[in-house]
């Protein structure tokens, strides 16, 4: 058997988006990930179809596994042929233990390549406003490992050397050491009055600042229970959070949201909760699909050879309007087919699908919904009209049937189907049941259905009232009506069916509006 290749990246520091372009196309062609806690759960989701995950990560009171077996995983994992990806939070050599990693694959003649991340020593601050260098104030920084036992550290950090050798000194890792830290700085001619910051879960979304001096920080780690893990920041260059700060002042920052969306669909909503400081947490729990098998074809085959004779087609969704073209190049035609009908749409989405395939629609309803449809289109609908209905499997029967109460002759066309997706994922679990994740946001019926059923999948008996321990945000009454109707509390919607109705809603939510 061939052997394999280990590739150790650096994940960054905690935001995914941090990542290099190399980490991220490590990350998609790896059979195996190896990964500790400080790598973002949504490089996970980067992962190909099929490809395994093994958590190693190390926790202040525990150590899943050790510095050598991991090595012996890397060697074992590499030796069966697998495309492993060791996967770190920050940098891989900065405090990583890339060199002893390194060393057992090259004792086994295994191909490995050193992928650099983004240090936390550096984001961590950018992240709090802190500049780790400053013209006017610190021309020099020292990262320096703060995680070891005192006796240890004193070992190996010339404290008198350290102290005064850089203008900016980074600590990683050293919430737990912060007395002895400010003590033997202190002690080797720092000022008292010198200003520290704790960045903890730096650029992220539990992201937290603690300021204070020498003199005092170790006082307020403790009073506030300050855990790790944290950043270290000692020297003036701390001053500048003061003017600097920026994440902290972002719409959305300190809030992590779970987008349920189908993967192909999400990338607006996510898009956007980024752009205003928050954590999206992407958990896909539909994906729609081209219907398949003679008896769902037929229909479709059927509706198109008489695609001339209807008066009116009705697109509710951007899925609708995908895939009825998909089905319309299948058939070998074009648009030229619809020059009989009146094109009608719901929502600026669904417009602006059928507008980048050349069609206008009729003017668009104010009410982004199929009742807003009849309430703009009413007087137009007349008896004996034919109307083609291109949507989903599980789309409402409001509309057929009001159509078909004012005398209209009505097609409903299932052009797509809706399936339930959303593997099995421990790290949302956890985040649920640990009050991490802040907001749920539903854009349909079938995501709110689904999500509950994935949930109680997984072993949450209690589903429910798991999520009601969150804000229930829906993207319209539709939706809200059914997560009420399944038991949820729903506190967001918005006022407008759309996606940026919906982060409009959570901005005003994030602010207390």
């Amino acid at each position: 058997m061939l052997k394999g290749k280990v590739y150790l990246v650096g994940a960054g520091p905690g935001d995914a988006k941090l990542i290099t372009l190399k980490g991220l196309e490590c990350i998609k062609k790896a059979d195996v990930i190896v990964y500790d806690r400080l790598a973002s759960p949504r490089l996970l989701r980067q992962m190909k179809p099929g490809a395994r995950k093994i958590y190693v990560g190390k926790r202040t009171e525990r150590h899943t596994m050790k510095q050598e077996d991991i090595n012996k995983l890397l060697v074992e994992l590499a030796l069966e042929g697998h495309i492993v990806v060791r996967l770190k939070g920050g940098d891989p050599t900065v405090f990583g233990r890339v060199g002893e990693e390194a060393e057992e694959l090259r004792k086994h003649d295994i191909e490995y390549e050193i992928v650099p991340g983004i240090t936390s020593s550096i984001a961590v601050p950018a992240y709090a406003g802190i500049p780790v260098t400053h013209r006017n104030i610190a021309s020099s920084f020292s990262v320096i490992t703060g995680h070891e036992h005192p006796d240890k550290m004193d070992k190996m950090i010339k404290w008198d050397k350290v102290t005064n050798a850089t203008g900016t000194l980074v600590f990683m890792m050293g919430v737990a050491q912060i007395g002895h830290i400010s003590a033997q700085l202190l002690k080797h001619g720092r000022p008292a009055s010198t200003p520290v910051a704790l960045i903890r879960w730096g650029t992220r979304a539990e992201q937290e600042t603690l300021v204070g001096t020498l003199e005092d920080i170790a006082d307020k780690v403790a009073e506030r229970d300050f855990k790790p893990p944290a950043v270290i920041v000692v020297g003036d260059v701390v001053g500048q959070r003061e003017r600097l700060q920026w994440a902290e002042q972002m719409p959305l920052f300190g809030r992590r949201i779970l987008v349920t969306r189908a993967r192909s669909q999400a990338s607006e909503l996510v898009d956007r909760i980024e752009e205003l400081g928050g954590e999206p947490y992407e958990f896909p729990v539909i994906e729609t699909i081209m219907p398949e098998g003679e008896d769902k074809l037929r229909p479709i085959r059927e509706a198109f050879d008489a695609i001339e004779s209807y008066d009116w087609l009705f697109f509710t969704s951007v899925n609708g309007v995908e895939y009825f073209f998909r089905h319309l190049d299948n058939e070998g035609m074009d648009v030229r087919s619809l020059h009989r009908a009146r094109i009608a749409a719901v929502g600026p989405a669904t417009i602006e699908a059928l507008r980048a395939r050349g069609i206008r629609s009729e003017a668009p309803p104010e009410q982004f919904d199929a009742e807003g449809m009849i309430a703009a289109y009413g007087e137009h609908l007349l008896a004996g009209q034919r109307a083609l209905l291109p949507r989903g499997d599980l789309a409402r029967g409001w509309l057929p049937e009001t159509l078909r109460s004012r005398g209209l002759n009505v097609t409903e066309l299932d052009t797509y189907e809706t399936i339930l997706t959303g593997e099995d994922d421990e790290e949302l679990l956890d985040l649920l049941q640990d009050g991490k994740i802040h907001a749920v946001t539903f854009t349909s019926s079938s995501t709110v259905r689904n999500l509950l059923t994935v949930l109680k999948r997984m072993g949450e008996e209690n589903a429910v009232e798991l999520l009601n321990r969150t804000a229930i945000a829906c993207i319209g009454p539709q939706t809200a009506k059914t997560a009420q109707e399944a038991g949820l509390n729903v506190e967001l919607m918005a006022e407008e069916a759309t996606i940026e109705g919906l982060i409009r809603v959570l901005c005003d939510w994030k602010t207390g509006k």
